[in-house]
């Protein structure tokens, strides 16, 4: 039992209806990007916007509402019961605050957005999409004046994303990050103490071949398959229907095996996530990770600390020679390298983790510039060019690999990008925090044992849910907030200590 106190099993009770439909749009849309018949978007569209207009009405319905009221002046609740009306009195708010006719004007808008991106990006035309790109901008605005904010208007949009969050805080972690990070990024490529390419990058593999790597790395690192699934999308991505219900997909390439095997782990850093929080909150408003900047740091350590390790490099090479025979000509340490080029790519999706956080700050400082007016979408490419080459020393030949390459900005995704470098950054400090704790786990890496930093992951952050701030969370589960300098001293030490 969650809580004893009456008002607060009544919520959760109210609450269910709510949750029971959040499982079946989450069900539909998993069906959309695996199995769904191309044909049956119109209906499952039209089912998907009924749900969300069902949620959103019981959600404001005036006895919940004033329910969950009651409960946020009561003086004597725990963690988990202060979590529980936190979490709802925020979606409340939220929900009261934006009129639903903006809420469709945004729908209708990034709908439409979507299909002349996707035209833009495939004729490499910027034309086709600016004027969408700045309906979403003065829509996202709009968005921010109906939430409110304190210092500036994207600090309402971060939240979103990551509750507690503003500029104050990206602006003051980027000027921790972007000098050291330079300085190691401009000494690897002076220096070259890994490759910036590598031959493995173009050589094929088959795709049954792949998938039962995967489901090896996934079955040794402890996915519970049980309560989880492995499919194929497009785009990789993690859904939590529920506690014992999750899933994540990956796509198979045919070439450049990293990335499948390296988004399959990513991907079950997620979903670790969703299966670890506490079986007693299933079903309630806290039963799920809390930001996403938490959840991208559950991914990113399992992608980058772990799967790109020397420890699990060399441990893990049998089971990909056995599965990839053309490994059979490269040792373990040239699969390291390979698992580890630094190199200046135009791509975020492809970058490295020396190179991932200039692509991040890159975003931020334009959508800072675009929703407090100080950039328009005309400026915008030119902008984009001369801020990625001071970063990184390349410019885009081409809008497709410099302004357009991302999809977010068309389905109004504004505020969203800092939280994967929040993720990033934590996982390095999580794994400095496991090393203190457990002295020996480079060592359970190496024998391909898990058990242990799964189950400090579980007790530290996974089994909390919702029920603590990102920033709380943080601070309870590492004793510190985030510290650039943390990420930085890790990437010094792994690629100039060689």
């Amino acid at each position: 039992m969650v809580s004893r106190k009456k008002i607060i099993r009544e919520i959760i009770r109210e609450y269910r209806t709510i949750w029971s439909l959040g499982v079946s749009g989450s069900l539909m849309g998993w069906d959309q990007e695996t199995y769904m018949p191309p044909k049956a978007v119109k209906e499952r569209s039209i089912a998907g916007s009924s749900i969300a207009v069902l949620s959103h009405q019981l959600l404001l319905k005036p006895d919940f509402v004033q329910l969950v009221e009651r409960a946020s002046r009561k003086r004597n609740l725990n963690d988990v019961e202060k979590g529980i009306v936190r979490v709802l009195k925020r979606s409340i708010d939220q929900a009261k605050k934006i009129p639903p006719e903006h809420i469709a004007e945004v729908s209708k808008t990034t709908t439409l957005a979507l299909e002349f991106w996707k035209k833009a990006k495939a004729q490499d035309n910027y034309d086709i999409f600016k004027p969408y790109l700045g309906k979403i901008v003065e829509l996202m605005r709009k968005t921010s004046e109906y939430l409110g904010y304190e210092i500036h208007p994207l600090d309402a949009l971060l939240d979103l994303y990551e509750e507690g969050l503003t500029t104050k805080d990206v602006d003051g972690m980027f000027a921790k990050l972007e000098p050291g990070l330079k300085k190691v990024y401009d000494k690897i490529m002076s220096e070259h103490p890994v490759p910036d390419k590598h031959p493995l990058e173009d050589v094929h593999y088959k795709a049954e071949s792949m998938k039962r790597l995967n489901e090896k790395a996934l079955t040794i690192l402890g996915y519970p398959w049980d309560r989880a699934r492995l499919d194929i999308s497009a785009h990789p991505f993690t859904i939590g229907i529920g506690i014992n219900d999750v899933r994540i997909t990956t796509r198979y390439e045919g070439f450049d095996f990293k990335r499948s095997l390296l988004s399959t782990i990513h991907e079950f850093g997620h979903a670790l996530y969703e299966l670890g929080v506490d079986q007693k909150f299933m079903a309630t408003p806290v039963a799920g990770g809390v930001s996403l900047g938490v959840h991208e740091s559950q991914s990113r350590f399992w992608e980058n600390q772990i799967g790109r390790s020397k420890e699990f490099v060399e441990s893990f090479y049998p089971y990909m020679k056995r599965y990839l025979v053309f490994l059979r000509d490269h040792s373990p340490e040239d699969v390291y390298l390979y698992f580890n080029t630094v190199r200046p790519s135009l791509i975020r999706t492809e970058a490295d983790e020396v190179t991932y956080n200039f692509h991040i700050m890159l975003r931020y400082k334009l959508e800072k510039m675009m929703i407090e007016g100080s950039l328009s979408v005309d400026e915008l490419p030119h902008v984009w060019n001369e801020e990625i080459e001071r970063l990184l020393g390349v410019a885009p030949k081409n809008y497709s690999e410099g302004v357009l390459q991302d999809i977010h900005w068309s389905m109004g995704s504004i505020g969203y990008f800092p939280t994967y470098s929040i993720g990033t950054l934590l996982s390095a400090q999580i794994m400095r925090k496991i090393r203190e704790e457990i002295p020996d786990v480079d060592e359970d890496i190496r024998k391909l044992k898990f058990r242990r930093i799964r189950k400090w992951l579980r007790e530290k952050i996974h089994r909390h849910g919702s029920v603590y701030p990102p920033k709380e969370l943080v601070r309870r589960a590492l004793g510190m907030d985030l510290e650039p300098e943390i990420y930085v001293s890790y990437l010094e030490q792994k690629y100039l200590s060689r």
